[in-house]
């Protein structure tokens, strides 16, 4: 995971933005209709496996082009 990561604040449902689910997220089935291939995030694209802030909450790109949480970084602690 890079050190530097993007931050891109808070999601803008006008600029469209995919899915963001929980790591363990249950609500994410096989058969959703996403982009494959990337990620967007207030119409920006993202690859797959890339890694971005929203705030505090550190997202990454996953299969399918959903936004999966992998946890929390907050700026007073060290990476």
């Amino acid at each position: 995971m890079p050190k530097d990561l993007p931050q891109v604040g808070a999601p803008d449902l006008e600029l469209g933005t995919s899915p963001i689910f929980d790591e363990y997220d249950e609500e994410a089935p096989e058969e959703m209709d996403v982009e494959t291939g990337v990620c967007y995030f207030n119409g920006e694209t993202y690859p797959i496996g890339e890694y971005v802030l929203s705030g505090s909450e550190l997202l990454r790109c996953e299969r399918r082009g959903i936004w999966v949480r992998e946890g929390e970084l907050r700026p007073d602690r060290p990476r």
